[in-house]
Formats: C-alpha cells, structure tokens, sequence
C-alpha cells in the first residue's frame, strides 16, 4: 500500500515539475520601466500551432463596493504605442478614477464587491510575443482566450432592384 501510494505521489510530482516547466515568462527588459505610479502587467500566453485560430480580450478593472442593481463601467482610454526599433506594441491604459453607471434606484439590494472594467481590447493571439500594458498600481487586467472551430462563413450578398 506505500509503494502504490508513494507511486502516486511522485506521479503527480513529475507532473507538476513538467507543467511548471512548460510555463516559460518571456523577457520584456526591452520595454520601457513603468513610469511612477504606473505598473507593468504581462500576458504571457503559450505558443500553438492554432495561433492563428485565436484572439485575446484584455481588460483594466479594480474592485469596488457598488450597489446590488445598477451597471458600472470604468472610464479610461487604452492607448497602444510603439516600441521603436523593436517592431512590437504595448498599452498604456490612463484614467481618473471615475466610474459610470445606470440609475436604477436600488431598494433593499445590498451592496456587492464588483470588479468594474473600462472597455476591453480585442487583440490577435500570439504565443511568440507577451502582450505588455501599463496600468495605474492599483488596477489589474483579465484577460479571455477566444478560438474558433475554423469554419469560416461567406456572407450573403443583398442587392437592391433598381
């Protein structure tokens, strides 16, 4: 019964250590230090062969107590710049910190603890090269990984009678 037991353990141990192996962090000392204030997050996504077949959606949110009803929305404006000489992009998300909503009037809901999100950018998927924003120090980004089957669809033409 140990000899079957320590087998699963060290099973599961090679595993991990192969898994954590495949997780590589990709250097981005060629991108520029945050500014003050500011923080660098990295979406380090893996590399397949259906890269093409893929698309990310990062957005910049920061939890926040709001009502139990109404919808919350943070404003703010993602900027995308160059990495001159380098050929690659980065974000830079800026913001004053204010939230919209609708004014639904909330009676007897209480409170929730919301991560509150500026609009999302959809971007090409690339396993080759990390996908660097630069955010205010107390906003983080989630990030969806979108693919496709591959069927691709031919669109309907509509032509009017003259």
């Amino acid at each position: 019964m140990k000899k079957i037991l320590s087998l699963i353990v060290a099973f599961f141990g090679l595993m991990t250590v192969t898994m954590a192996q495949s997780i590589t962090r990709t250097d981005v000392s060629i991108f520029p230090a945050p500014e003050k204030g500011y923080k660098q997050v990295v979406i380090d996504v893996p590399h397949s062969s259906k890269d093409d077949s893929k698309k990310i959606e990062f957005t910049v949110g920061k939890w926040m107590e709001v009502d139990g009803c109404n919808h919350f929305s943070l404003m703010g404006n993602l900027e995308q710049k160059d990495l001159k000489g380098w050929g690659y992009n980065y974000y830079v998300f800026t913001t004053t910190g204010d939230v919209v909503s609708t004014r639904m009037g909330c009676i007897d809901t209480p409170n929730r603890n919301l991560f509150v999100t500026a609009q999302p950018e959809l971007t090409r998927y690339n396993g080759k090269l990390p996908i660097v924003i630069y955010v205010p120090e107390e906003y983080e980004v989630k990030f969806k990984i979108f693919t496709t089957d591959g069927e691709e669809y031919q669109a309907s033409e509509f032509r009017r009678k003259k």
